[in-house]
């Protein structure tokens, strides 16, 4: 057998990628041709690639297509969405963690997604609306009672590949179980429910699921790994927050901050109530740390 094929990496361990044609099929086991590691490319997980097959049924990853997101911790290309699961119930999340995530999320060109979990237990209305008037698809969920999760199952299945995100305990796990047992047994996500994750090592790895769409298998996003959220530089953290938006353009100063300069069009959106308080606190709180982080540090 031989021949070229179009694929997507589903897997990598050890130097050995693992492969799903696009056409459908089974993975097969392919290694990267050297002239990657000499122009400094690493194929990921996510990644769209072209493989030359092999007479023993291997293969070889000969082009890595280009890419619309790359994400470095956990290490994963292409994302469609990432759904930040979030709750109003213990425990509570802090609304900090899911600014952090989404603006990442947006800076890197993927749409995040807020899922309310524990619904059930806490409407959490404030946090429904201030999330919904910033542009966020905003989805009130519950593992427990099944609630909303027919909406999430049909944006999953909708097409691209989904990332879930959240602080431990929020229900991410009972959620994908929920939705989808197969995938959440086969992901590793019950076995992070019952506590034996936190300690075990694995690798990223995309999952299909019954209906349609892809759910990539992140480690790192499990307890917001958001540390790439601190490389967005100042000055372009305004396009993170979509809110910000209308208003950009607008301020007397061109180089406005929208922190507490005069004339400032955002400032003035928040007063009048058009943009939430802890929302721009967060924007703030980022700004200000971006403003101490050398351009060379950021790479």
């Amino acid at each position: 057998m031989s021949g070229r094929f179009c694929g997507r990496i589903y897997k990598g361990v050890g130097g050995l990628y693992f492969v799903k044609p696009e056409d459908g099929g089974e993975c097969v086991a392919c290694r990267a041709r050297g002239r990657f590691r000499a122009q400094g490319l690493s194929p990921e997980v996510g990644d769209r690639c072209t493989v030359e097959l092999q007479s023993d049924g291997g293969g070889y990853i000969v082009e890595v297509l280009p890419r619309s997101s790359l994400f470095e911790r956990p290490p994963v290309a292409n994302l469609t969405r990432i759904v930040i699961v979030a709750s109003a119930a213990p425990p509570v999340t802090d609304r900090f963690l899911i600014d952090r995530m989404s603006a990442l999320a947006v800076y890197k060109g993927v749409e995040p997604v807020l899922a309310i979990n524990k619904c059930d237990l806490h409407h959490a209305d404030r946090l429904f609306e201030d999330y919904s008037r910033a542009g966020f698809r905003v989805l009130r969920v519950s593992a427990e009672t099944g609630e909303g999760t027919d909406e999430l199952l049909e944006l999953l299945s909708s097409g691209g590949m989904t990332a879930f995100s959240g602080q431990s305990g929020v229900g991410k796990s009972s959620l994908l179980n929920r939705i989808d047992p197969q995938a959440a047994a086969a992901t590793g996500f019950l076995s992070e429910r019952l506590g034996r994750g936190k300690h075990t090592t694995r690798h990223v790895e995309l999952f299909d699921l019954e209906g349609g769409g892809i759910v990539a298998d992140t480690p790192g996003f499990s307890s917001f790994d958001d540390g790439e959220a601190d490389r967005i530089p100042a000055a372009e953290l305004e396009r993170c927050f979509p809110e910000f938006e209308p208003y950009l353009g607008e301020c007397r100063f061109s180089d406005c901050s929208h922190c507490s300069d005069l004339g400032c069009a955002v400032l003035e959106a928040l007063h009048e109530g058009k943009i939430s308080q802890s929302r721009h606190q967060s924007y703030v709180r980022m700004y200000s740390a971006a403003k101490l982080i050398k351009d060379w540090q950021r790479k």
